[in-house]
């Protein structure tokens, strides 16, 4: 179809074009060329501005968008996007170590996120979570967007450690992330900087928060007054190919606060802190960290030790927990594996051709616990020192929205002196809808 400017455009041009050949054909009422040639330019100018005012309303004009992305409204640079994540995990331990009830269905995330910018400079993202018994908000943050390479976020945010913790719970090969992440922070509430540089093949992160245990949300307030610094450093040359360095350091004294156990990956307690242990001193995290993603193949991996000084109801000292993992992962029918997920070629439809991406994972890891702390009282002598997993995955991601996830855990336990934990085995299963 013609564009309407362009049809006016036509249209004037060929009443001019008649008025020309009738004065040509009229002597008496001759026009000269001078008075045609400025017909013909006020016309064209008429018809410029015509088009800026379009392209002007345009600009302003709001845009109301949906696709497998969400939902969304645009006007210039003013946007607001609805996302979603839900995720039903059903969960089967084999064996007599595990009680009955841990047998369950439940649901793992129901998170909307409303997120946005307003104007150039202003970004936000709030993400409520309604799984479990009480509604949170997991993410709630302000980006005050000075240039790529310098971003300033404030609020609630992922702590920039854990490599896994930083994979969106979407992308993550597994229902549930590896030992690392144990030993991690999960969110935390400060001011961060953060960028890329060089062609965005480095990425940096710099900030100060409240600070929190291995593997746990920061409080609402810092219980304590001292801060946290924490900084990650990750160089991508090419995409796909990335490795980083990542760390935090921080202060625990004044009131309180014991450290948090460790759990397995099916989400069950594995290493236990005795009775009155508290912190009391510095606390360091130090993580190299990587991944590799070449056609349907991908790799990720991961160490973290954190460091921490404790007191007992005996003693005092300092401990150095460290944990680790590699998974890897193969898109069976073809589609490039990557950190932000699969994207499957043909996507399932019912009654016609497609039937999505097929992707298998496997997994090795271990989380061990520092044996000093049996002599200072941090830990049971008849408590589990380590733990190690094993698991293997199948993935069926039948479009951009859905996936379907079968994952097969085997946890091993060794303890500090007594005979070692009975091994457990599970199968979990998710039904996932993102958009």
């Amino acid at each position: 179809m013609q564009h309407p400017i362009a049809h006016a455009r036509a249209l004037h041009l060929s009443l001019l074009a008649g008025t020309v050949l009738a004065a040509a054909a009229t002597p008496a009422a001759a026009t000269t060329t001078q008075e045609l040639d400025q017909r013909i330019r006020i016309l064209e100018r008429k018809l410029e501005l015509e088009k800026e005012e379009a392209t002007a309303k345009a600009a302003t004009a709001t845009v109301a968008a949906a696709s497998d992305k969400g939902f969304s409204l645009k006007s210039g640079d003013y946007e607001f996007r609805v996302n979603g994540l839900i995720q039903l995990d059903g969960r089967w331990f084999t064996g007599d170590s595990v009680p009955q009830s841990a047998d369950t269905f439940t649901f793992r995330r129901l998170r909307p996120t409303f997120q946005g910018t307003l104007g150039s400079l202003v970004g936000y993202r709030l993400t409520p979570e309604f799984a479990g018994n009480n509604a949170t908000f997991v993410d709630a943050y302000i980006d005050l967007k000075f240039a790529p390479a310098v971003t300033l976020r404030a609020g609630k945010v992922k702590g920039p450690v854990g490599l896994e913790r930083l994979q969106s719970a979407s992308a993550i090969a597994f229902i549930e992330r590896g030992l690392p992440t144990e030993l991690a922070p999960n969110r935390e509430i400060g001011v961060q900087l953060q960028g890329a540089l060089a062609g965005n093949q480095l990425q940096y992160v710099v900030g100060v928060y409240n600070g929190t245990r291995d593997g746990e949300d920061g409080g609402a307030t810092d219980n304590n007054g001292r801060k946290e610094v924490e900084a990650r450093l990750f160089y991508e040359p090419t995409p796909g190919i990335g490795f980083g360095i990542a760390g935090s350091h921080g202060s625990k004294r004044g009131v309180p606060e014991s450290p948090r156990n460790y759990s397995t990956p099916d989400r069950r307690t594995g290493i236990s802190y005795a009775a009155g242990t508290n912190y009391d001193g510095d606390a360091t995290r130090f993580s190299p960290q990587g991944y590799l993603y070449r056609g349907p193949f991908g790799l990720l991996a991961e160490y973290i030790v954190s460091t921490q000084e404790l007191t007992s109801a005996s003693d005092r000292g300092e401990i150095s927990n460290e944990a680790w993992q590699l998974v890897a992962s193969y898109v069976l029918t073809g589609e490039a594996a990557s950190f932000g997920g699969v994207k499957p070629q043909t996507p399932f439809r019912v009654g016609k051709p497609g039937w999505g991406a097929f992707e298998i994972t496997a997994r090795i890891g271990a989380l061990q616990a520092d044996d000093e702390g049996v002599d200072i009282g941090v830990f049971e002598a008849s408590g589990v020192e380590s733990i190690q997993n094993a698991a293997i995955g199948l993935n069926w991601i039948l479009n951009g929205n859905v996936k379907a996830v079968l994952n097969f855990n085997r946890t091993s336990f060794s303890n500090f002196s007594d005979p070692d934990r009975d091994d457990e085995k599970s199968v979990f299963t998710r039904l996932q809808l993102s958009f």
